[in-house]
């Protein structure tokens, strides 16, 4: 597979760096507006093809695969061209500005036989691949709730909000576990320093009472990345700062038991063993992209594909909306 990368600033180098390592995979060519972009480039992969121009690599008949790893409201434009050229996209999260041009992209994919993959990285992590698996077996018993916490100091970021930088990972994760089909959204959060919301609380409804919660930061004195999923059976803690034992299993649960009359209710708790199951260590993005060249060669649907990144864009501008109207719901 050869493959051409569009852009060369904070993420695109990661990609660059693992599609470089992968044994079916030949990065062709690597194009960035910025000359240093593409000075540190050259300086690391000099046999590598380098350009500033975009349709060098989205018209080049010796490349079949194109990586967009550009800011948010370049996507549609670049995904669209390398789609009408014949290539196959992987798009950097999030897949697109908004929802129409989530589908259009779909829809052109669907005709011209392509694939879209969108670069939900968290869902080939160890972590995510184990909660999946202990949903899947019923371990945890029927959800109650998914509680993610997302916050650090910045990166300010001076195109888009904290929802559209940060929330795209929980939402991509939310959605991966929770196979219902959200029912509304209900966000608040406030903007302190460049115009942009910079805090914000995101609520997704679901059938059966399940709810889940996403708290998105850029002003927070800690880095924390928490994911809390409570279930009838047993309740699970994900701490991916923990270099250890990320995922901690707690067998414990309430119990509501009737009596006469709602003043006569019985409430037991349980408390059981607490256990660490094992993760797997491999780097996310590894497995990703090589699953992303694996589908090609293999005409595979992956599962992160442009229906799953457009719901995920469906829930940011649901999100986006209830934000800017001081949390008001927004039924999906």
């Amino acid at each position: 597979m050869s493959v051409g990368v569009i852009g060369y600033g904070y993420w695109g180098p990661n990609i660059v760096r693992t599609l470089h390592a992968l044994n079916n995979c030949e990065v062709a060519a690597i194009c960035d507006r910025s000359p240093a972009a593409l000075e540190r480039a050259r300086r690391a992969y000099p046999a590598v093809s380098l350009s500033t121009d975009f349709a060098d690599v989205l018209t080049s008949p010796t490349i079949d695969a194109v990586a967009v790893i550009t800011p948010v409201w370049t996507h549609f434009e670049l995904a669209k061209a390398a789609l009408e050229n014949g290539k196959h996209v992987f798009v950097e999260k999030p897949f697109t500005s908004t929802t129409q041009q989530a589908e259009e992209l779909i829809e052109l994919a669907d005709r011209r036989n392509l694939k879209i993959m969108v670069d939900h990285t968290f869902l080939f992590s160890g972590a995510v691949t184990k909660i999946r698996e202990l949903v899947d077996a019923g371990t945890l018993g029927r959800l109650y709730y998914f509680d993610s916490t997302r916050v650090n100091l910045g990166l300010f970021q001076h195109d888009v909000n904290v929802v559209w930088d940060l929330a795209p990972h929980d939402l991509s994760i939310m959605d991966h576990i929770i196979c219902e089909k959200p029912q509304a959204v209900v966000t608040t959060g406030g903007k302190h320093l460049n115009g942009h919301a910079d805090v914000a609380f995101i609520t997704v409804y679901f059938p059966g009472n399940l709810i889940a919660h996403l708290n998105v930061n850029w002003l927070s004195p800690v880095k924390m990345r928490t994911t809390l999923i409570g279930g009838e059976h047993k309740m699970l803690v994900w701490n991916d700062l923990e270099p250890d034992e990320k995922i901690k299993v707690y067998d414990k649960g309430v119990k509501i038991t009737n009596g006469q009359s709602v003043y006569h209710l019985v409430v037991s708790y349980r408390s059981g063993d607490v256990w660490a199951p094992k993760v797997e260590q491999a780097e996310a993005l590894t497995v990703e992209l090589g699953y992303f060249i694996d589908c090609i060669l293999n005409d595979r649907a992956p599962f992160n594909n442009g229906v799953a990144g457009l719901r995920v864009v469906r829930l940011l501008e649901a999100a986006d909306q209830s934000l800017q109207e001081r949390g008001k719901i927004v039924a999906l």
